[in-house]
């Protein structure tokens, strides 16, 4: 049967960058794996096939070789009649071990098919980066520009590690390969492990005389500036991911990413609650005896808001949909309006006389009480 395309596989056309690339086999894997799909033979063919086309297309040398020759390019059976050089093969299980490491933060149990196992070339670290927005900017979106320091190339020997001028010898650890190899044995048999070479990092090279800059470890920390489009309907805690702007990668591995942490800052008027905003809205007794309109703050600016007569302290209103966007995209939150009627401490004497007054007219309210309405409205103001 013939094998499809690499990039039909993952789902992607024959211009997709390194980080396409990567987006699309994390998003594969993840959907096909076999511990979302236990006993699915059809979902474990496919996850095998993922990591077969990701084995090759996330190997710069590799998917050169694809994209001139073929499957022919990068497949051991290739080799001409006699033995002829052929081409560097590859172990269709190895992506196993990736997958387990960067989703499930374990590893893949080394030699779990046919007695062999690889470990693939680190990828970058993520960076951690907080970002503070107003509490407006949180509701309306916006776009912010910030700073990081990610792991990068060193400018000066572009990442040889080398100081300019000077050359590189082969590494003696690796003799050149970028890789060792670990042999154990068991009562299964021989099981061969293949990681990066740690004397070298993977390049097969060591620097003759080690560059200033990064002493040798061809990468420094460098400051880079990003810009962001941040949603409407952000809150303190959601993060953003940017991919492949973190940490450079051991050799042929991909970037790290960035995840941007949002901090949003408390508004002087609104408390927020998920997509629901709360206010208290002050008012006056007479306001809430007679009704009244005042001038109420929202989110899309002030408007005027009626007061009936005879409101009672902490009732609560409600304007609907006039809350925050819900960052899943299910419309708009509510604003409530919780109104408290200010009592009064401190009385001028025609004040006091007036209270009195129509305490009288309205009789005494609470007849449990031996002493009369209008000495306990006297007590209060007095």
């Amino acid at each position: 049967m013939a094998k499809r395309d690499y990039y039909e596989v993952l789902g992607l056309d024959r211009s997709a960058d390194e980080k396409s690339i990567k987006s699309a086999y994390r998003k594969q894997a993840m959907k096909y794996h076999p511990d979302k799909n236990p006993g699915d033979k059809e979902a474990e063919a496919k996850f095998k096939e993922i990591n077969e086309a990701y084995e090759v297309l996330s190997s710069p040398e590799k998917k050169s070789r694809y994209d001139q020759f073929g499957h022919a390019g990068v497949d051991p059976s290739a080799a001409g009649p006699g033995g002829g050089p052929g081409f560097e093969g590859f172990d269709p299980f190895s992506g196993f071990g990736d997958i387990f490491s960067e989703f499930f933060g374990g590893s893949a149990a080394g030699g779990g098919y046919g007695g062999r196992g690889f470990q693939r070339a680190r990828p970058g670290d993520d960076v951690d980066v907080e970002v503070k927005l107003t509490f407006m900017e949180a509701v309306n979106g916006t776009t912010k520009e910030f700073a990081i320091y990610h792991l990068d190339n060193c400018p000066t020997c572009n990442g040889s590690g080398a100081k300019p001028g000077t050359g590189t010898s082969t590494c003696s650890t690796c003799q050149g390969s970028g890789q060792v190899r670990y042999s154990q044995r068991s009562l299964f048999g021989e099981h061969i492990s293949v990681a990066e070479c740690s004397t070298c990092h993977g390049s097969g090279k060591i620097p003759d005389e080690p560059c200033e800059t990064c002493k040798g470890k061809g990468k420094v920390r460098r400051k880079k500036t990003l810009k962001v489009n941040v949603p409407a309907g952000v809150d303190t805690g959601n993060i953003l991911t940017v991919q492949g702007e973190g940490d450079i990668g051991e050799t042929g591995a991909p970037r790290g990413d960035v995840r941007v942490h949002f901090k949003v800052e408390p508004h002087k008027t609104f408390r927020r609650e998920g997509p629901h905003i709360y206010q208290d809205v002050h008012i006056s007794f007479p306001q809430a005896t007679l009704g009244d309109e005042v001038e109420l703050e929202t989110l899309e600016g002030k408007i005027k808001f009626k007061i009936p007569a005879g409101t009672q302290s902490q009732t609560v209103r409600k304007i609907t949909g006039g809350g925050i966007t819900n960052l899943h995209g299910y419309g708009k939150g509510d604003h409530f309006i919780n109104i408290v009627v200010d009592t009064p401490t401190k009385f001028t004497e025609k004040q006091r006389d007036l209270l009195i007054e129509l305490a009288k007219t309205m009789g005494d309210p609470d007849a449990k009480d031996n002493r009369s309405f209008f000495d306990r409205v006297k007590d209060a103001i007095s």
